[in-house]
C-alpha cells in the first residue's frame, strides 16, 4: 500500500476536530457553553472513555441533533474544552507577563511561578484528565502545558533582562524555565496538595524560585 493511501485512509479514520460552526447569537452561545460544561462535568466524574455526543447532550438538558449543528464528535467536543481551559490559563499568565516585565529577574520568576501556581488551581480536575486521559493526536494533544505563547512571552521577558542573566542561549534557557516551573506546579496542584497547604505555598514558591534564578543566573 502506498505512503499516500495510507495516509488518506489514516485522515478519513481522524475524528474532526473543529466545530461545524460557530456561535453567533446569545441562545446559540448559552447552548455551545452547557455542551462544553456538560463535556467537562462527564470527563472530570467518569473519564474520556465514558464520554459521548448522546451522553453529553443529555447532560446540557439539548437534543442530539442540537448538539451535531455545532459539533461534529465527541473529541471536537474535548478540542473546545481544551481550548477553553487553555484560554483561561494563558489569560492569568498574559496579564502577569504584563505586571512583571519591569521587575528583576529574580522577582519576577517568583511571581511567575505563583501565577502558574494559580493557573493549575483553574478547575485542577479537569486539568488533569486533560493532560492524563485525552489521546495525544493532532489538537488534543495541545492542552499539556502552555504552549507555544507561554514560551514566547517568557522568552521576550529573558531577553530584555539579558543584563541579569549569565551567557545561556535564550531558546534553551527558556525551555527549561518554562518546562521546569509547569512540570513542578502540575505535580504539586494534582499530586501532591499537601506541598501548597496554607503557608507551604509560599515555601514551595521560594525553593523553585531558587532553582530557576540559580540557572539563569
Amino acid at each position: 500500500m502506498s505512503t499516500r493511501i495510507r495516509k488518506s485512509q489514516a485522515a478519513s479514520r481522524a475524528p474532526a476536530l473543529e466545530p461545524r460552526k460557530r456561535a453567533v447569537q446569545e441562545r446559540s452561545r448559552a447552548t455551545v457553553d452547557a455542551l462544553l460544561e456538560a463535556t467537562a462535568r462527564i470527563l472530570v466524574k467518569d473519564g474520556f472513555e465514558a464520554a459521548s455526543t448522546n451522553r453529553i447532550a443529555a447532560e446540557a438538558g439539548v437534543s442530539i441533533g442540537s448538539l451535531y449543528q455545532y459539533f461534529p464528535s465527541k473529541e471536537s467536543l474535548v478540542a473546545a474544552v481544551i481550548e477553553r481551559h487553555k484560554q483561561d490559563m494563558l489569560d492569568m499568565l498574559r496579564a502577569e507577563i504584563v505586571r512583571v516585565e519591569k521587575m528583576p529577574v529574580e522577582q519576577a520568576m517568583r511571581e511567575l511561578i505563583a501565577v502558574t501556581i494559580r493557573a493549575h488551581r483553574v478547575d485542577p480536575q479537569l486539568h488533569r484528565v486533560l493532560v492524563e486521559q485525552i489521546p495525544r493526536t493532532g489538537r488534543l494533544a495541545e492542552v499539556d502545558g502552555f504552549d507555544s505563547e507561554a514560551h514566547a512571552m517568557v522568552r521576550n521577558y529573558l531577553e530584555s533582562h539579558q543584563d541579569e542573566l549569565r551567557g545561556v542561549d535564550l531558546d534553551l534557557a527558556t525551555f527549561v524555565c518554562v518546562s521546569c516551573v509547569e512540570t513542578l506546579s502540575h505535580g504539586a496542584v494534582l499530586r501532591h496538595p499537601r506541598l501548597l497547604a496554607n503557608h507551604k505555598v509560599e515555601t514551595f514558591i521560594d525553593e523553585v524560585t531558587r532553582l530557576v534564578t540559580g540557572y539563569l543566573r
